[in-house]
């Protein structure tokens, strides 16, 4: 990880600067001039996440140089270990202050509500549902970004399932009534107070403590993430239906990305997409490996065997799941957004999903 000082001076740099030619007017050098090599500078998603690690930074750092035959270098910082505000990731986006960056929607949706519609908790039980959601999303998302935030919108990435683990068993999620759930985002919250249960908002880092001391009796995070920090030696059982699975925007403050050559873009826009896929199918394919660790079975590679009880959603479950999001989820997202919220979901995502927006009480 590099230290703090050394990031913020190339942080700094990026406002002067972007792909490594001024954004002063000059016209880009083409990619195929043998004299001009492109540095693109890059702020990328959480650090320690298999979306960085195995996707994210090698593609920047070696598939780029091997795709432009060494003619575009990539150098990526993660914005957690750069000690940047996820929040702010648009707006450092917008000024030019990072020209590529990976804004996690979740954070970026304090700044701008609409944008976080497509992952409301409960609205995306498996991958399937959140790939149809987020295609009806993408060209009202792709407008938003452009015309409110100045960024071309070049990826869309998805985290794997956060799912519900707790220490003593459940069979339905009707036995979740009553108990302590650690969410991690207001929509989660509303989730977790439709089943009758508490939400109590609790720090990734402190959930294995708060299970331990019973401040807590269940929590929603991420199948492998949780086994990775040791939920499966402190918890029982965990549930399929995702609650949550944490989207992602790639995109480009609108002036570095025209200053790219022509064939640099076109280039960037192919791969991408297929970075995206590539992302996609590791979110999915890690969402099952993390079910296989914690009940320990043979699918599990690159976690830690554990002995939980899963516990697969029947009709009946995944039915209340998606009332939860008629009954409380969507409207306290609408009450808390404004009528703004409530049109977009109303023109995006009410077709495709087939739940109304209700009219807020005036």
């Amino acid at each position: 990880m590099p230290d703090r000082s050394t990031v913020w001076r190339w942080i700094g740099r990026l406002a002067a600067t972007a792909v490594g030619i001024t954004l002063g007017g000059a016209a880009a050098p083409a990619l195929g001039q043998p004299d001009e090599v492109l540095r693109l500078r890059i702020v990328g998603g959480l650090g320690q996440l298999s979306q960085y690690t195995r996707h994210e930074r090698p593609f920047w750092t070696r598939e780029l140089p091997r795709l432009t035959a060494g003619r575009a270098v990539g150098e990526i910082v993660a914005f957690d270990e750069a000690g940047l505000n996820g929040q702010e990731m648009l707006r450092l986006l917008k000024v030019g202050a990072v020209p590529f960056a990976t804004a996690l929607l979740p954070l970026s949706a304090t700044l701008d509500p609409p944008i976080g519609a497509p992952d409301l908790a409960g609205l995306n039980p498996d991958i399937a549902t959140l790939r149809r959601h987020v295609a009806a999303f993408r060209p009202f998302l792709e407008r938003r970004l452009r015309e409110r935030w100045n960024v071309e919108l070049l990826a869309i990435y998805t985290y794997p399932a956060q799912v519900t683990f707790c220490r003593k068993p459940f069979a339905k999620l009707v036995d979740l009534a009553g108990r302590r759930i650690r969410t991690s985002n207001p929509t989660q919250s509303n989730l977790v107070e439709a089943l009758g249960a508490v939400p109590v908002q609790t720090a990734f880092s402190e959930i294995v403590a708060k299970l331990r001391s019973g401040d807590i009796d269940c929590a929603i995070t991420g199948t492998m993430s949780g086994n990775t920090i040791g939920l499966h030696e402190v918890t029982t059982h965990v549930n399929t239906l995702a609650a949550n699975w944490g989207l992602a925007i790639f995109g480009a403050n609108t002036a570095a990305w025209r200053a790219l050559p022509t064939d640099l873009r076109d280039l960037l826009q192919r791969e991408l997409a297929r970075l995206e896929q590539s992302i996609w199918a590791d979110s999915e394919r890690e969402t099952g490996e993390g079910l296989a660790c914690n009940r320990g079975g043979a699918g599990c590679v690159s976690g830690r065997p554990g002995r939980m009880v899963v516990v697969e959603a029947d009709e009946a479950d995944r039915l209340r799941w998606r009332r939860t999001v008629v009954s409380t989820v969507l409207p306290r997202w609408i009450e808390r957004c404004g009528d703004t919220c409530a049109e977009v979901w109303s023109s995006t995502l009410a077709p495709v999903t087939g739940i109304e927006a209700a009219p807020r009480a005036r």
